[in-house]
């Protein structure tokens, strides 16, 4: 055992200096590490993109950037050899322009410098008319549009005025193209009118002994007179119609004397409570023959039934046997005239 101890002991230190040497090694190791952790640390911090990925991306864009500069590249050569051949052929241009000008006349200046004078003066005259046309021109449109609005006015004028006068000849009855010239107060003078003659017929087919009716004309005889009053007479013994001009005297009268009593008639229905109870008749009785006469009196006594008094004025010597109540009125050269009352 003690000789073996030494060889132990050798052993032991032998190990302590390999453990010794190899913990040396060890921190060393250690720090070489430490120092590549640093030193890749530092490597990284200096890359331009911090992944692979992202540095493919890059690689790609900065591809697609050299291919559009490639493409550009080409363009703007493809362009400069156009702006060439231009040059060319302006240099071409340019050559011949020089030969020409080589061979071109000499230009007299002072000639040149009248001509532009001349041409300068022409110029400022034309620019002065230019300018008075305006003027014109200006004052023109101003009356034109004063003259179309005063057009407006009058047509717009005329147009009332031949409505109005339009108006005016259909109220007066003065209407042109053959049309019938009734005016407004005649028009509604013809209802009453009408009335009066359905009265007046009443009394001229009794002294008429039926032959004659009236009628009023719906048509005007001509388009150049006032229409709308005229008469014509149904003769019913031969069943036509006519105007009352074709009567006879004694048919006159009898169609007036109608009319007049038709129209008193017709005042005291339409007056409110108006009575006429006197009428006077001023002659015509000298133009009916006796019969005639003799209806026409019956027609009057019919009148005179009530409260009515008809008064006859006449020369006629028949009537005054025929009436018995008598005003006789006579005239001398001494007295002037005088009245006598006849009573029976």
């Amino acid at each position: 055992a003690e000789e073996a101890i030494p060889a132990a002991r050798a052993v032991v230190e032998s190990a302590t200096a390999a453990e010794q040497a190899a913990a040396t090694a060890l921190a060393g190791l250690e720090a070489t590490a430490t120092a590549l952790a640093e030193s890749e640390k530092a490597a990284r911090a200096a890359l331009p993109l911090p992944t692979r990925q992202a540095a493919e991306a890059e690689i790609a864009a900065l591809r697609r950037r050299v291919a559009e500069a490639e493409a550009a590249l080409q363009k703007a050569e493809a362009h400069c050899q156009e702006i060439a051949l231009q040059a060319e052929n302006q240099a071409a241009r340019l050559a011949g322009l020089d030969a020409e000008l080589k061979t071109a006349p000499a230009l007299d200046g002072a000639a040149l410098a009248g001509e532009n004078n001349a041409l300068q003066t022409e110029k400022k005259r034309i620019t002065d008319e230019k300018t008075g046309y305006t003027v014109r021109l200006h004052k023109n449109r101003t009356l034109l549009q004063s003259l179309q609005t005063q057009t407006d006015r009058l047509e717009k004028a005329e147009a009332e005025e031949r409505w109005a006068r339009a108006l005016s000849d259909t109220a007066n009855g003065q209407l042109g193209g053959g049309r019938e010239k009734l005016m407004l107060e005649t028009y509604v003078q013809t209802t009453y009118f009408d009335r009066i003659i359905t009265r007046a017929n009443t009394r001229f087919m009794v002294m008429s002994a039926g032959q004659y009716e009236l009628a009023r004309c719906q048509t005007a005889e001509n388009n150049r007179a006032q229409s709308g009053l005229e008469l014509d007479v149904i003769d019913h013994y031969n069943g036509s119609r006519r105007s009352v001009k074709t009567l006879s005297g004694g048919e006159s009268f009898m169609a007036s004397l109608s009319l007049a009593l038709g129209l008193s008639d017709e005042v005291q229905s339409a007056a409110g409570g108006i009575q006429l109870d006197t009428m006077f008749v001023d002659e015509g009785f000298g133009t009916l023959d006796e019969d005639t006469l003799q209806q026409a009196l019956q027609a009057l006594a019919a009148l005179t039934k009530g409260n009515r008094l008809v008064g006859i004025i006449s020369h006629v010597a028949e009537l005054k046997t025929r009436i018995d109540h008598q005003i006789i009125i006579t005239k001398t050269r001494e007295n002037g005239s005088h009245a006598e009352i006849v009573v029976p």
